[in-house]
């Protein structure tokens, strides 16, 4: 078996497309423009890379964007005041903190501190809360999460997963436990593994459906999955490869890809795959906090 290869960069085009779509009808027809204002502190080269393209994605959108670039050395009281300032501003539906922050400011402070219906990231305890009480209409979910849930559905061909077994490794609070309870709410039934778990591959070959998010180069094997199985790979880890010269690294996931590929009915690339949904997601995600702001019914995704 080979399996299908499923195009994040195809999937996020459609979402991003329709989010363009809704955004000049919310425009017209009320005349609110979704705002969002994505905040970074210090010189992290990674997180500038992030920031520059979810400005130009909003702006191809149609949405208001702005961006509030911070020195290292910024105090943890002028940040808040920030946020504070943030959350007060009509013309701002989403506000994202971009991580990580220097370490002498606490990050989850400053999360705490952005308005739950603001809170594009999903971070805030009410978000998360509501997430996992199956509130989901009025949740905001962390776009990583919600971006491989598109994925899925689109490669098992539908919404509801009854039936069906997924295993998670993985139980960070940014992807692992949120798609745990996203899974959940599609009626899989859900095991969240991780790199204590005894005899993890056996674990893993249950699985019908395997999201591994574990922060691991590779370490999901061809023998670990279930013949057939749906394999999402969220990790992005950089690792040597000598074979394009010297000094020089590649990208892959936390799944063997040429292994898994061959067991697995569909698989997710790294790059290509759950990467580009996170910004379309995050996109998608404004919309909603605008039009909920608006009182119109937001679109779904």
């Amino acid at each position: 078996m080979s399996a299908a290869v499923i195009d994040g960069k195809s999937e996020a085009a459609k979402v991003v497309a329709e989010v363009t779509s809704q955004t000049a009808k919310l425009i017209a027809d009320t005349g609110i423009v979704p705002g969002i204002a994505v905040v970074i502190v210090g010189e992290d080269p990674a997180s500038q890379v992030y920031v520059r393209s979810k400005g130009k994605r909003a702006l191809e959108c149609g949405f208001h964007s702005v961006t509030h670039k911070l020195p290292e050395d910024t105090s943890e009281e002028t940040l808040l005041a920030l946020v504070d300032e943030l959350n007060n501003d009509e013309v701002i539906h989403g506000i994202l903190v971009q991580l990580p922050l220097p370490d002498h400011i606490d990050e989850g402070k400053i999360i705490q501190a952005v308005s739950p219906d603001k809170d594009v990231d999903g971070f805030h305890f009410i978000n998360v809360g509501k997430l996992g009480t199956g509130e989901l209409a009025t949740a905001f979910v962390p776009c990583t999460p919600a971006g491989s849930m598109v994925l899925l559905r689109q490669a098992l061909g539908k919404q509801d997963f009854s039936g069906l077994n997924a295993v998670v490794v993985g139980r960070s609070n940014i992807v692992g436990k949120p798609i745990a309870n996203l899974l959940l709410g599609a009626n899989a039934t859900v095991t969240i593994a991780h790199s204590r778990t005894k005899d993890l591959p056996s674990v893993t070959r249950g699985a019908d459906i395997l999201v591994a998010a574990v922060g691991r180069s590779q370490m999901i094997k061809g023998d670990w999955v279930k013949p057939g199985a749906v394999v999402i790979d969220v990790g992005i880890n950089r690792i040597p490869a000598p074979e394009k010269g010297e000094g020089k690294t590649r990208l892959v996931g936390d799944v063997d890809y040429d292994e898994c590929a061959e067991a697995a009915s569909a698989i997710t690339p790294v790059p290509g795959g759950v990467g580009p949904m996170t910004i379309a997601m995050l996109m998608a995600t404004t919309l909603i906090a605008a039009c909920r702001k608006a009182g119109v019914e937001p679109p779904a995704f």
